[in-house]
């Protein structure tokens, strides 16, 4: 392992196969607290924040897609789990791919959540263009911008509690780590290397998902021999935190 890898900090819960959780762009390992209380009854479940979010320590802000993978590695060998199944979410559905694709031996299954593959020139004009307002206009606005995105309408309403905490989860986490994980996120282009991927793969999206939509996971799905691919009806990117149930029985039935 290089000096730069990072001791991120975890949580092990349930028993069983194990399963590696990973987060998204300024979010927490506790975005999959509404899932875990499903999948822990038959898995071990291990859920961990990325570097310089939630409780993990940053030592260089200027990371990239590679050091995000060697910390999962370091985390898998600090748990002693031989093989587990690699879920992820939003920018963490691109972590575990890259995972599997460097470590295909400690690999059981993939799980791509609300992520994105084969952007065309207008979506890429489009994420840059919020990383431009981040750096101009400031996290907090952009965010504004943000939220219509994540959530629907409705849950926007009914929700004010949950989707205020998710908000606030991206204003604490440090300006600078928060857009250079939201460039990993831009710049990371899967589609030429997807099909390296041997292992079963799931592919699960938001139907009103802009930014990762149906039909960019199509293409997703094309290109792996073994995969499925689940549209969790109405919902947006946040899913996790909308549909939580739904996300937890697709993942299972998956993996079972």
């Amino acid at each position: 392992m290089s000096e730069t890898t990072i001791d991120c900090s975890y949580s092990i819960e349930g028993s069983g196969p194990a399963i590696f959780l990973t987060h998204g762009v300024g979010a927490a390992k506790d975005v999959w607290r509404l899932i875990t209380p499903k999948l822990k009854k038959k898995y071990t479940i291990i859920t961990y924040d990325l570097r310089g979010h939630g409780k993990s320590p940053i030592t260089n802000k200027d990371f990239n897609l590679d050091s995000l993978v060697s910390d999962l590695e370091r985390l898998r060998e600090k748990t002693k789990i031989e093989k587990a199944h690699f879920i992820g979410h939003s920018l963490g559905g691109m972590i575990s791919p890259a995972y599997a694709k460097k470590y295909p031996d400690r690999v059981l299954s993939v799980g791509m959540l609300s992520t994105v593959a084969a952007r065309s020139d207008d979506d890429r004009k489009k994420i840059w263009k919020v990383i431009n307002d981040l750096k101009t206009i400031g996290v907090k606005k952009t965010l504004e911008n943000l939220t219509s995105r994540w959530f629907t309408d409705e849950f926007i309403l009914k929700n004010p509690d949950l989707v205020s905490r998710r908000l606030n989860q991206v204003i604490d986490t440090d300006k600078d780590v928060f857009i250079n994980v939201f460039k990993i996120y831009a710049e990371t282009e899967m589609i030429n290397w997807l099909k390296e991927i041997k292992k079963p793969c799931l592919l699960m999206t938001g139907e009103n998902d802009g930014g990762c939509s149906p039909s960019h996971n199509k293409k997703m799905s094309n290109e792996i021999e073994n995969s499925k691919l689940v549209i969790i009806p109405k919902v947006k990117h946040s899913f996790l935190i909308e549909a939580p149930d739904l996300v937890a029985d697709n993942l299972l039935s998956f993996i079972n």
